[in-house]
């Protein structure tokens, strides 16, 4: 199956910077603008559960590797604290890899340190039909 294609798409469209991706770490940037905002002019929510849906699932894939492939099959994110601009940063590691799953753990945090939001996925790892 091999490497996730981390270069356009959605991730792109979002301004997502990888600064870390291996199958036990995923760490993304992006700056925060008008253009990713809610109505109320702050970070909009979904944005952040796209960005820990997109860590969780490049970090399951490359730890699932040729052994097939990733779907998200459940994203829970809290929203902790208004962001209006500047930079923020997801940390995505893995709580749980097994056969059929893995659970995913991921911290987004301002350029204070201070967490804005978390959030967990869960992934369903699919195997190539024998034959």
């Amino acid at each position: 199956m091999g490497e996730p294609d981390l270069s356009g798409g959605f991730a792109a469209l979002l301004g997502l910077k990888f600064d870390e991706v291996d199958a036990d770490r995923v760490v993304i940037r992006w700056q925060v603008h008008p253009e990713l905002h809610q109505p109320f002019g702050i970070q909009h929510g979904g944005v952040y559960c796209s960005v820990v849906e997109t860590a969780a699932s490049v970090g399951g894939a490359l730890w699932l590797g040729d052994r097939g492939r990733v779907v998200g099959v459940a994203n829970q994110t809290d929203f902790l604290r208004a962001v209006r601009d500047g930079e923020l940063t997801a940390v995505g590691t893995p709580m749980h890899r097994g056969r059929s799953q893995q659970l995913w753990q991921v911290e987004i945090t301002d350029i204070d340190g201070h967490l804005v939001a978390h959030g967990q996925v869960r992934l369903q790892n699919l195997y190539p039909a024998a034959g």
